[in-house]
């Protein structure tokens, strides 16, 4: 147990985030959780409870980012189990929960599984939130990265991604560079002073940003110039990313 993975060939070693990953969940609460686990490992979820002293918010957080899968399963059955956890009174101390029939849930959509992984730690090891809108974003002319490099110098395209970075050096007289994300890399985008103040609301809001441009290859180096700016952040539904923005 451990907050989330992706599995792999049996020849390599799993990714995984650890508990203090998991946005809001307290360092004192995973210190506890780690100490119990390392004395004997969890049978089910009660015993994880009590053991590691973990109130209802703490187990919730646990559900949410997918670290009881070993104990009872998918989230949707985390979530249902850690909401039936009770706190021990002392007369009942020692005793062992009543076992309960395992209810008939099904399993989070790979949206839905995104979703929460992004409320959770702010980034997924599952498929990328653009692979899911991938159809969408063909359907507006939108070309992946993986397409890119295979374009000559002055080519002009359409390409979307999420937006990782915002950055306006004070010595670049007024330039922003936008680094974009999708589902198989990044693309550097330079954006003019003039384009930038024409369209700031879609450059300062957007977290899915599409640009139409004019594609550069210079001396082994690539760069998307931007001529217009598209806010297409409504395809992400209620998905947030976060980006870093330095001025």
């Amino acid at each position: 147990m451990g907050g989330t993975s992706v599995p792999t060939l049996s020849t390599q070693p799993a990714i995984r985030l650890g508990l203090n990953q998991i946005s809001g969940f307290p360092q004192a609460a995973a210190e506890r959780l780690m100490i119990a686990r390392a004395q004997t490992p969890f049978r089910h979820l009660d015993d994880l409870a009590h053991r590691a002293g973990l109130d209802r918010r703490q187990l919730d957080l646990l559900a949410e980012a997918n670290a009881l899968r070993g104990l009872v399963g998918h989230r949707n059955r985390a979530r249902w189990a850690a909401s039936g956890v009770e706190t021990s009174l002392p007369l009942f101390a020692g005793l062992e929960a009543s076992p309960e029939a395992r209810i008939a849930l099904p399993p989070p959509t790979p949206g839905e599984a995104v979703l929460a992984d992004y409320a959770s730690f702010g980034t997924t090891l599952g498929p990328h939130p653009l692979r899911l809108v991938r159809k969408q974003l063909r359907a507006q002319r939108c070309r992946p990265s993986r397409e890119l490099a295979a374009l000559p110098h002055g080519a002009h395209i359409r390409h979307a991604g999420l937006v990782t970075l915002r950055q306006r050096p004070g010595t670049a007289k007024g330039v922003t560079f936008v680094t974009l994300e999708d589902e198989d890399g990044t693309v550097s985008v330079v954006i003019w002073k003039d384009l930038a103040e024409r369209q700031r609301r879609e450059l300062a809001n957007a977290s899915l940003l599409a640009v139409d441009g004019r594609w550069e290859k210079v001396d082994g180096v690539s760069h998307l110039i931007a001529g217009r700016l598209h806010d297409f952040s409504h395809l992400m539904g209620a998905l947030q990313v976060a980006s870093h923005d330095y001025h």
